[in-house]
């Protein structure tokens, strides 16, 4: 049974909204970092639905993609964020505006 497009599409946009709140509401860096994944996510479930709707190739290679995308940035972003946590031993994103080498 195929799920329609048009759940599919609905499912991603709520995902997406809820990542974009996400990421403008909480104030703790991993939070943030956890939103920014959701949208990823939802961006990936939209490619999927418009892949399998129409029956086209590239929506799984664009997911393939930003699964790749998603994976360093989770890798760099979380070594910034143990290495700011080490030296500011805060997690809140006020107390973290500047980097300095």
């Amino acid at each position: 049974m195929l799920v329609p497009l048009t759940h599919m599409m609905t499912l991603s946009f709520v995902l997406f909204s809820i990542g974009v709140a996400g990421v403008f509401i909480r104030k703790d860096v991993l939070t943030v970092f956890l939103c920014v994944e959701l949208i990823l996510n939802a961006a990936n479930l939209a490619f999927v639905a418009v892949a399998n709707a129409f029956g086209d190739e590239f929506g799984h290679v664009a997911v393939v993609t930003i699964i790749a995308i998603a994976a360093a940035e989770a890798a760099v972003g979380l070594s910034i964020v143990i290495k700011l946590h080490s030296d500011k031993k805060s997690m809140k994103l006020s107390s973290l505006n500047e980097l300095r080498g």
